[in-house]
């Protein structure tokens, strides 16, 4: 008998209060509680959606009454039933465009991206051989079910392995089929990567830079690189690929830095030309223009400076802070990479940001590269708040 993958539940009815049927239809699936009448279930309970006045039946989602978001929304047309069947074309679906996307020099990729694969809440990243599960919220953890999610994954993806990832940061992962690793290996546009996937910081690895970091792999021939933030060494190591003069890391966790030396030399590179700093970037880049150190290309990748809406004046500070430092120690007709994972800080935002710290730097930029997420990482076109990440690729004068 299969081992099933949704949770089986009656469905409870609620209605709006709001008239968000168009914004439904065209695709976001986050309800408020102030937009839909009260409701009464258990956390990952199917939900059936009604209009205002309780006569079409709009949609089915899952429902957490204790959630901030109380319903997410997986389908807006008829069955709208949520069972077994409709999950399994969901991932086949996600499965379709990732094999069409990726070929066997990428074994790396994000196959299930939550409500951008009309799954919300659902995260699967897949690392070569192994698979790594995460569920974000009360109804997806209760609603999806990790062993025949684990079943279909070992089927369908040919992996061996499968990890679910808890949501409490630090908490270490869960095996659910096969062995637990240290780490494991796995090949982005050819290059060489490894994952913490029991331990790591989301997944075990920054899947979402990917395309950029062949941005910067394509423009670093001859270059010299400044890696800030580096964690594992992702930029680093695509910049020694393409035969950068000679490579900085700078990290402020010696376990990165250290995997970062260790990946340098696994991809076959010359030790000699990569550096590896453990400090503080800000510290760094104060240090550096001191001494009147530049580089041809500086990469910064910091850690989100806004995990919340309260925090995002500070966050635009440090941003615009972070692009004047930076901007220092690169070169005349130098490139810079400003790089922000913040989802409270918005494009526009941030390129106010980059742009009022270079001209705080006296430096004049060209626009080169405005970037965001790669195409194993879909969001809904009606829910921005989503694309979370921006990557712009500058040009000093």
């Amino acid at each position: 008998m299969p081992v099933p993958m949704t949770r089986d539940s009656k469905p409870v009815r609620t209605r709006l209060t709001k008239d968000l049927v168009r914004d439904i239809k065209r695709g976001h699936a986050w309800l408020y509680s102030h937009a839909v009448r009260p409701f009464d279930c258990e956390p990952g309970s199917v939900v059936h959606v009604y209009d205002r006045k309780g006569d079409r039946l709009l949609a089915s989602g899952i429902g957490d009454p204790g959630h901030a978001i109380p319903i997410r929304i997986c389908r807006t047309q008829p069955s709208f039933d949520l069972g077994d069947p409709w999950l399994a074309g969901c991932l086949d679906r996600a499965l379709a465009l990732r094999r069409a996307v990726f070929d066997e020099t990428t074994t790396g990729y994000r196959l299930v991206a939550g409500e951008g694969d009309d799954l919300p809440g659902l995260i699967v990243d897949v690392y070569d051989s192994t698979a790594v599960i995460k569920l974000d919220g009360g109804a997806p953890r209760s609603f999806y079910q990790l062993p025949g999610l684990a079943e279909w994954l070992r089927k369908n993806v040919n992996v061996d392995r499968v990890i679910h990832r808890p949501q409490d940061r630090g908490a270490s992962g869960r095996v659910l089929i096969g062995d637990a690793p240290d780490t494991v290996s796995f090949l982005e546009n050819g290059l060489l990567f490894s994952a913490d996937v029991m331990r790591g910081q989301k997944t075990g690895f920054f899947l979402d830079q990917r395309d950029n970091r062949n941005l910067i792999r394509r423009v670093s021939a001859g270059r010299t690189v400044l890696n800030l933030f580096s964690f594992n060494g992702g930029f680093s190591i695509a910049a020694g690929m393409s035969g950068a003069r000679h490579v900085t890391s700078v990290d402020i966790a010696p376990q990165a830095i250290e995997a970062a030396g260790t990946l340098w030399e696994a991809n076959g590179l010359d030790p000699s030309a990569h550096e590896g700093v453990v400090c503080d970037a800000f510290e760094y880049l104060e240090q550096a223009a001191r001494n009147n150190q530049k580089w041809d290309i500086v990469v910064c990748d910091p850690p989100s400076f806004a995990p919340n809406e309260k925090s995002r004046p500070a966050a635009l500070a440090a941003y615009e802070k972070l692009a004047k430092a930076a901007a220092k120690v690169t070169t005349q007709d130098g490139l810079l990479a400003l790089a922000s994972c913040s989802s409270h800080v918005d494009r526009d935002a941030f390129y106010g940001a980059n742009s009022e710290g270079l001209g705080r730097s006296r430096r004049k930029g060209r626009l080169l590269s405005d970037n965001g997420l790669p195409l194993d990482h879909p969001t809904p076109l009606a829910m921005s708040e989503l694309r979370y990440l921006k990557f712009q690729l500058f040009q000093l004068s």
